[in-house]
């Protein structure tokens, strides 16, 4: 049996979201991010599931278990407590041969965590978020 994401998009307000980030410095490096994407992508933020902040969507098959797929956003963030949680930077390979170049971070499965937005490059940045947007493997446009 097929297993789809249980991360989708929300008609949840952004904006609301942000205004209750908590300690305040990450709620500011939340709007920041948000104008940083904006200004990447052309495209309005949408909240998949209660805490991830996604400008526009692809579908994906796993590669480790094909029968996992679903749709997910091309990339995004996530002003959680311990770190930013920022998606989509080293699924493409130009994103990840850039992504040394973003200053200190940390790797997760899917995303890449940073403490502080002092602690990284907001060009390089920039030019990651413009590289995941970018991305053409979507499944719903094959025939």
């Amino acid at each position: 049996m097929a297993t789809a994401t249980k991360t989708v998009p929300t008609d949840a307000d952004v904006n609301a979201f942000l205004a209750q980030v908590t300690p305040a410095k990450r709620r500011e490096d939340g709007l920041r991010l948000a104008e940083i994407f904006q200004k990447a992508t052309g495209a309005d933020p949408v909240m998949w599931g209660p805490s991830i902040i996604g400008y526009g969507s692809y579908h994906y098959v796993s590669p480790v278990n094909p029968r996992t797929h679903g749709d997910w956003p091309k990339t995004g963030f996530s002003p959680r407590k311990a770190s930013l949680s920022i998606y989509g930077l080293k699924d493409l390979p130009e994103g990840a041969k850039l992504l040394p170049q973003l200053g200190t971070y940390a790797e997760g499965a899917g995303c890449v965590y940073v403490k502080k937005l002092e602690d990284i490059d907001e060009d390089v940045l920039r030019r990651l978020i413009e590289i995941a947007w970018s991305r053409e493997d979507d499944l719903r446009d094959r025939k």
